[in-house]
């Protein structure tokens, strides 16, 4: 399968930045404007946001929207499409903090930036807890602009926004927990899986497009949409988790084996201690206990793949991709739609970035 995305994808991605760099611009010079300290912090928001990523969430949105009669050329579904980048940049800013990330698509995380900033400027208190503080009031900025841009959607489209963010919230705790405990349970790695991303990323941006465009179909349309997006947003993250402990620096803009040091409780992990052989068992319970070597790394990705994980893995998401394309045959909307879906969910399942 390739790996590069639809054309689709690429326009929507388009579309969608050129929508939210007009919006922050104009916020990036109220407050500029109002005190020059406040320049820096607003424009955070923007060059993260315009520092890349796959925007998803604004495509799946778009094809809720569109499958369900809603106009391809409407702004309705661009401002959602909007909302969803800033609250996945949200999302970023915090989730950087709470895994002490040093970089974020190949450059220094904002919480680094701002401590950095502290640094060369001798600030008074403490440099981390200075750059930490601003990089959790930018996420915060960033999520109430994302509600902004909601405004003007239907009651049924803000209550499943409500819920979306609850979600997000709860899979972000869900992983704190787990990695905390050193979690390898297959099923709470799976549950973890699904609400840290895989609900956020597809099933509920498809509700919240269909929504938009048909609020009186929504006992109809919302099973069937995640009949698909489910599946899909399992396999998404899985693979995610693949990347996260075998990806390439140079394609994910994060180290190699990132998850591995931080032990995060993902189902590829679970597997492997199922699977494990004493000797191999020996070297995975390091994850998540020990700093982590580079050899260590490699000692680890070598048992994850002997023991056979990763091949199972392989395997599950292509089967769940295969169950997600299958439920778009009795979904109701426009076959457009449908082509597009399934090309996205051929993409989400096999990219390397």
């Amino acid at each position: 399968m390739s790996s590069s995305p639809p054309q689709s994808l690429v326009d929507i991605a388009r579309r969608t930045e050129t929508h939210l760099s007009a919006f922050l611009e104009v916020e990036e010079t109220r407050w500029s404007g109002f005190d020059s300290d406040l320049a820096s912090p607003v424009a955070e928001i923007r060059r993260l946001v315009a520092s890349g990523g796959k925007r998803l969430r604004p495509a799946f949105c778009h094809w809720g929207f569109v499958g369900a009669g809603g106009d391809p050329d409407s702004t309705v579904s661009l401002d959602t499409g909007a909302a969803l980048e800033l609250l996945h940049a949200f999302a970023l800013f915090h989730d950087d903090i709470m895994d002490g990330s040093l970089t974020r698509r190949g450059a220094a995380v904002t919480h680094e930036v701002f401590a950095d900033q502290h640094r060369m400027i001798s600030g008074s208190g403490e440099a981390r807890r200075y750059g930490e503080g601003i990089a959790i009031l930018v996420g915060d900025l960033a999520f109430v602009y994302s509600d902004q841009l909601m405004g003007d959607a239907p009651l049924v489209a803000r209550e499943i926004w409500h819920e979306l963010r609850i979600e997000l919230n709860i899979g972000q705790l869900l992983d704190l927990i787990g990695t905390s405990l050193n979690e390898r349970r297959r099923y709470k790695t799976e549950r973890i899986c699904r609400y840290k991303s895989g609900k956020y990323t597809i099933e509920r941006p498809l509700h919240l497009g269909a929504m938009l465009a048909a609020p009186d179909r929504q006992q109809e349309l919302l099973p069937l949409l995640s009949a698909y997006g489910l599946p899909l947003g399992d396999a998404f993250q899985m693979r995610d988790d693949v990347m996260g402990a075998f990806g390439d620096t140079a394609l994910t803009g994060k180290p190699v084996g990132d998850d591995l040091r931080e032990g995060k409780p993902t189902p590829l992990m679970a597997i492997a201690v199922e699977r494990a052989n004493e000797s191999q068992l020996k070297v995975l319970e390091k994850v998540g206990r020990d700093a982590l070597s580079d050899d260590d790394v490699r000692r680890v990705q070598e048992a994850i793949r002997d023991s056979g994980a990763l091949d199972e893995m392989e395997a599950l998401i292509s089967s769940l991709t295969n169950q997600a394309v299958d439920a778009l045959t009795a979904m109701p909307v426009l076959d457009s739609a449908k082509v597009e879906l399934e090309l996205l969910a051929q993409y989400v399942s096999h990219r390397h970035t």
